[in-house]
């Protein structure tokens, strides 16, 4: 079972000022919505925290990337990309919490999964991606990624998210086909093309019964092993 925890209900500037946000406050442009952070347990009980990714995050993107199995960047970039450029680093971590949002997970200082959607310019739909550590993989993390991305992209007016993925890459492919969403794929050349709108079905509801959200533990802003 995966269960997550809400951390707080504040929202604060890209210079990191705070302000009161209710839960049903409209997302600004620009602004980090600390409202999506929570914590959230994996289905091999580790509780991990999950917030959207910051520009400061840089360092810890590139430690991430650098850990990665040749493997893994492979599924990701569809290339081999050992190392991350500068203005690839820059572009990755700054985004404007509207038309551009990721989700970073940590297991306490350590950069462990990120997912991400960018809409496509002048649409309501978005092409969402997931990168996860080797180690980290199958403990179900992609679904909560999945599921944080597409509550908070509704709420921001995109309806449809797109993806593609590797055909033999059968990890990411059951992420999006046990969604619950309604997932429609082609094939070409081995890449496999997905679309799914991410308004919620009885499917999608049933994939998440038994999570709930509740107050967090005092003082508890890391994740941590369980």
């Amino acid at each position: 079972m995966l269960i997550e925890e809400k951390v707080n209900e504040t929202m604060s500037d890209s210079n990191g000022n705070a302000s009161a946000q209710g839960p049903g406050a409209p997302p600004a442009t620009g602004v980090y919505p600390a409202d999506l952070e929570c914590e959230v347990l994996t289905g091999t009980g580790a509780t991990l925290r999950m917030r959207p990714i910051r520009s400061e995050d840089a360092e810890l993107l590139v430690h991430f990337h650098l850990n990665l199995s040749s493997g893994s960047i492979y599924r990701r970039y569809f290339s081999f990309h050992p190392e991350l450029s500068e203005k690839e680093v820059e572009h990755l971590t700054t985004v404007d919490y509207m038309d551009r949002l990721a989700f970073i997970v940590e297991d306490d200082d350590a950069l462990v999964a990120v997912g991400r959607y960018d809409r496509i310019p002048g649409t309501t739909e978005a092409e969402v991606a997931f990168l996860v550590a080797d180690e980290y993989q199958h403990h179900g993390l992609g679904q909560l990624l999945l599921k944080h991305l597409a509550e908070a992209a509704r709420a921001r007016g995109i309806t449809t998210f797109t993806a593609e993925t590797q055909a033999d890459n059968r990890g990411m492919l059951g992420v999006f086909h046990e969604s619950g969403f309604p997932v429609t794929s082609s094939i070409e050349d081995e890449v496999v093309s997905l679309s799914f709108p991410i308004e919620p079905t009885e499917k999608s509801k049933a994939r998440y019964a038994g999570r709930r959200k509740r107050k967090p533990t005092s003082g508890n802003h890391h994740g941590s092993r369980a």
